[in-house]
């Protein structure tokens, strides 16, 4: 079974819904049986870069998110705050007091040859923790792939890739095929091509749909032989 995942290493959903999602992988039976695909999506393709580490805590992203959704900084802080809460709920440390602007373009580029490479998750992972965590600067090639080869990839060949653009038409495809599924946001879950998951819903709604998804992908189990006692084209058993 496979389930293919859009999303952005900047969404704070995207980051919750990966580990409610992982939650409700370890739970199911099958688990082994399902590969995981991350599919590339820009929340904001015109954001311009900050290469460079906060110097600490600032007001900087609550005054940007309140000037792009046009809401009073007050506001934002208490949804920040809230979505902080929830992440920890989950396991997860955010400071987003700490994230600056980043164009994640370059970060997609990565994951895709990360995909290659069998590391697509371990780098995602990396991606994501160092953006809500540790407050580091995504739209910076360096950072990108000193982080990415934390996480298994080649620093000389994240160069290349970068340099090259390698990948820039896989990232702008599939943000293409997320706006063909009917994906509005991210995180966006299609589950083999049958089932899609908008948002990061609770633990037991994906593995609710992993269960059922599975049930009607396979055949069914059949218990006896075929030497039991049956009508067929032939005629009846005697």
């Amino acid at each position: 079974m496979k389930v293919e995942i859009w999303s952005d290493v900047v969404c704070p959903w995207c980051y919750i819904g990966k580990r409610r999602f992982e939650s409700a992988l370890r739970a199911f039976e099958h688990r082994e049986d399902v590969e995981v695909e991350w599919r590339s999506f820009e929340l904001d393709p015109t954001t311009q870069s900050v290469t460079t580490r906060a110097d600490g805590p600032s007001d900087a992203h609550a005054r940007k998110l309140s000037a792009k959704i046009g809401r009073p900084v007050e506001e934002v802080r208490e949804l920040i705050a809230h979505v902080d809460a929830v992440a920890a709920a989950e396991g997860l440390e955010f400071h987003q007091d700490v994230s600056v602007p980043a164009n994640t373009v370059n970060a997609h580029q990565l994951l895709h040859l990360a995909r290659e490479h069998g590391v697509q998750d371990a780098v995602k992972e990396r991606f994501l923790h160092a953006n809500f965590s540790e407050g580091e600067p995504l739209g910076d090639d360096d950072t990108l792939v000193r982080l990415a080869a934390e996480a298994g990839l080649d620093e000389a060949e994240s160069r290349a890739v970068l340099a090259e653009d390698r990948y820039v038409d896989a990232v702008r495809a599939d943000v293409a095929e997320a706006q063909a599924l009917g994906a509005r946001g991210v995180p966006f879950f299609v589950i083999d091509r049958k089932y899609g998951i908008a948002g990061a819903q609770p633990t037991e709604q994906f593995l609710q749909v992993l269960q059922r998804a599975w049930q009607e992908s396979r055949p069914l189990t059949l218990v006896g032989g075929d030497d039991a006692e049956a009508c067929g084209p032939e005629g009846c058993a005697i």
